[in-house]
């Protein structure tokens, strides 16, 4: 995958991911779908506030795909960084007894943190 392909599927799963628990926060009722599946409806308080902070956090990853250098040697590590913080997500949807999250979410965070590592791989400048 191109470095433009990379960081554009890590742009779109990230949004995507940004926009979903942006809506749960604010009591969107797929509760089935997220934070193990337990919670039908909206979630209670609790969650919705770890959605906000999770938009919040995710949101501070879009803004660093969008912007700035892509060499940096400081952006490629906080993407690295995002794509090994959110690897085990990744094992946990998959173990989930949520099936939106088994079948749904646990291969689109594979997709965002593979494209997260493709995308933090770019070469430095040189000096």
């Amino acid at each position: 995958m191109t470095a433009t392909a990379s960081r554009a599927v890590a742009l779109a799963t990230s949004g995507t991911l940004v926009a979903f628990q942006t809506a749960l926060a604010a009591g969107a009722p797929w509760g089935a779908a997220a934070w193990g599946g337990q919670h039908p409806g909206a979630l209670p308080t609790r969650l919705r506030m770890s959605s906000a902070a999770s938009a919040v956090v995710l949101g501070g990853v879009v803004a660093t795909l969008a912007t700035g250098d892509p060499t940096s040697t400081a952006r490629r590590r906080v993407l690295r960084g995002t794509a090994l913080l959110l690897a085990p997500s990744v094992l946990a949807n998959a173990a989930s007894p949520s099936p939106y999250e088994r079948y749904g979410w646990a291969p689109f965070g594979a997709v965002l943190v593979a494209s997260l590592l493709a995308t933090s791989q770019q070469p430095t400048r040189a000096r």
